[in-house]
């Protein structure tokens, strides 16, 4: 407690030292690449991006969406790009948004569930990979935007069927440690592998696993799931770089990626940490529910743009009804396991009361 409250009376710059460095040694390395190789005439012709990025950045620090959640649509949607290139660009831009908010987050010791984090990213580290290299390059381009529109979509509709029950925990979360690295392992298996179509999605199932399941306070959960997906960023960024080195023609990585990054990579690094900031100071409430609406909206952008036909969009439907099912059952399963985590702890307590109190005269001095 002591070391804590030495910490919190410390200077912001000494306290965030680490993110500063970041910030510095960043900005230092990307004005070297641009400046040093003339990169400066595509940066400014792809100022688009950079301007999507800002509220991107920002959505990807202070929500569990990583900042490829509009990366994605503006590239794909917006300007008619391949989904590969959506994908590349939002695994690329999130190494440096995400990454450079989680730095923020672990620096300003901001609370993260470690307990399901860890088994999490040792599953991501095998499912990206494998999802980059066997899944991914054999999926069709339509197939790709809709697994992305529904997954976003179905996040959007339980936000606003349990808005309010997602918003009450406040505190860290009751333990289940029998259920935690086999949870954790589960979501980093199927997270990275929808990480490695779309470039996103294992944040959002952290966090519904967090929020739903264990009733965790949002303060928490939405760090450790921009921590979560910073990580799966940086793995399968490098996935694809890698594949694309060994087979270019199966794995194939548009300089348009590059040219994109390159713009919006310095917007990022500083938008991402500031939504970081914002989620401890601000009402939670609000920008979800822009959150929320964006998701929902970009399904039905996707569906009308696409012009999928009628079979398809039933299919896609019942897609966000099987994810809210999916959902709603984590919640009750979560209302079962918290009242029962408290009622064993609440024996417990009892317990430990008669033991001490055996007469029942009920004398605090005799209590602990």
């Amino acid at each position: 407690m002591r070391h804590q409250d030495n910490f919190t009376k410390q200077p912001v710059w000494k306290k965030l030292w680490p993110f500063l460095a970041w910030l510095a040694l960043f900005y230092t390395v990307w004005l070297t690449v641009v400046t040093g190789f003339g990169f400066w005439d595509e940066v400014f012709s792809h100022w688009p991006i950079s301007l999507a990025m800002m509220a991107g950045s920002y959505f990807a620090g202070s929500t569990p969406m990583g900042g490829g959640t509009v990366g994605f649509p503006v590239l794909v949607l917006l300007f008619d790009q391949p989904a590969s290139l959506g994908r590349s660009f939002g695994l690329a831009v999130q190494s440096i948004g995400m990454v450079s908010a989680s730095i923020y987050i672990l620096a300003a010791r901001r609370p993260i569930d470690l307990r399901l984090l860890r088994p999490a990213l040792v599953g991501t580290l095998i499912g990206t990979p494998l999802g980059a290299a066997f899944i991914a390059p054999y999926a069709p381009d339509l197939a790709v935007k809709l697994i992305f529109a529904v997954v976003w979509a179905g996040f959007g509709v339980i936000h606003f069927l349990k808005l309010g029950a997602i918003l009450k925990p406040d505190g860290t979360r009751d333990p289940h440690g029998t259920f935690d690295a086999p949870i954790g392992l589960a979501i980093g298996l199927t997270g990275g592998i929808v990480a490695s179509l779309t470039g996103v999605g294992i944040d959002m199932m952290i966090y519904a696993v967090l929020v739903l399941f264990y009733r965790e306070d949002l303060k928490i959960a939405i760090p450790t799931s921009v921590i979560l997906m910073a990580a799966t960023s940086v793995i399968g960024i490098f996935s694809n770089i890698l594949l694309s080195k060994i087979n270019p023609d199966l794995y194939y990585l548009s300089p348009e990626v590059a040219w994109n990054f390159l713009a919006a990579a310095p917007v990022v690094a500083l938008g991402a940490p500031l939504g970081a900031i914002v989620v401890n100071r601000l009402p939670r409430a609000p920008t979800l529910l822009i959150v929320c609406t964006l998701c929902i909206v970009q399904y039905v952008w996707t569906v009308l743009k696409e012009q999928v036909s009628l079979p398809v969009f039933a299919l896609s439907l019942g897609g966000i009804v099987l994810m809210n099912v999916m959902f709603l059952w984590l919640f009750k399963m979560g209302e079962r396991n918290t009242h029962r985590v408290r009622r064993v702890s609440g024996d417990a307590v009892q317990a430990g009361l008669a033991a001490n109190d055996p007469d029942g005269k009920g004398d605090p001095a005799s209590v602990g």
